[in-house]
């Protein structure tokens, strides 16, 4: 771990994932974003990531999974250092792995036998049971519940709220929508939404 970390992406999301980089010890947070409203906090736009290659490590913390890959795989072509980051105030298994990129927030409880691809996003207050397999550049939303043996698959997004029942898979680039409960698998990519859910156009 380098003492200064390069975030690229500098909203919201950018915000709070700065504050985790901060409990994880960097010293040093700088922000590239390519939005001319953003030019004064930042440090420049990503144009400017081969500057900081050598002496810094990275995140993206952008939340739109297609622009997050993007970038992240920009990145893995250029040999930067890409980072995960896990707030101290989450509660995980001994029993997990979690690939480059990704991040989880403060409140989510992860139990044993959950894998995350790279690029993922678990946030706040969300819940993982057993066995689910998170697949790369996946976002999870604020306050969601997946019970044992889930399957997202990538670049899919789950809305806050969300509740999915044991044993099911959703495919990938799927989104589904805030609140919505999943009680049979997602198998034909599109828009989830409702109790249970339904596809919508």
């Amino acid at each position: 771990m380098k003492k200064s970390l390069v975030i690229i992406g500098a909203g919201g999301h950018g915000k709070v994932c700065s504050e985790i980089a901060r409990l994880n010890g960097y010293q040093t947070i700088l922000f590239l974003d390519d939005n001319p409203s953003k030019k004064d906090i930042v440090s420049g736009t990503t144009a400017d990531i081969e500057r900081y290659l050598p002496d810094c490590d990275f995140f993206v913390a952008l939340g739109n999974n297609e622009l997050r890959k993007k970038y992240l795989q920009l990145l893995e072509r250029a040999n930067g250092n890409i980072v995960t980051l896990i707030h101290p105030q989450s509660i995980i298994s001994d029993d997990f792995s979690v690939g480059e990129g990704s991040v989880i927030m403060a409140g989510v409880v992860i139990n044993p036998g959950v894998r995350i691809g790279k690029g993922a996003i678990i946030n706040t207050s969300t819940s993982l049971d057993h066995d689910n397999v998170i697949g790369d550049y996946v976002h999870i939303g604020v306050g969601t519940h997946l019970a044992g043996t889930v399957h997202i698959g990538e670049e899919t997004f789950v809305g806050a709220g969300v509740t999915v029942i044991n044993n099911i898979s959703v495919c990938e680039d799927c989104i589904v929508g805030a609140g919505a409960v999943v009680i049979r698998d997602i198998k034909e990519k599109g828009t989830y939404v409702g109790v249970p859910v339904r596809k919508i156009k």
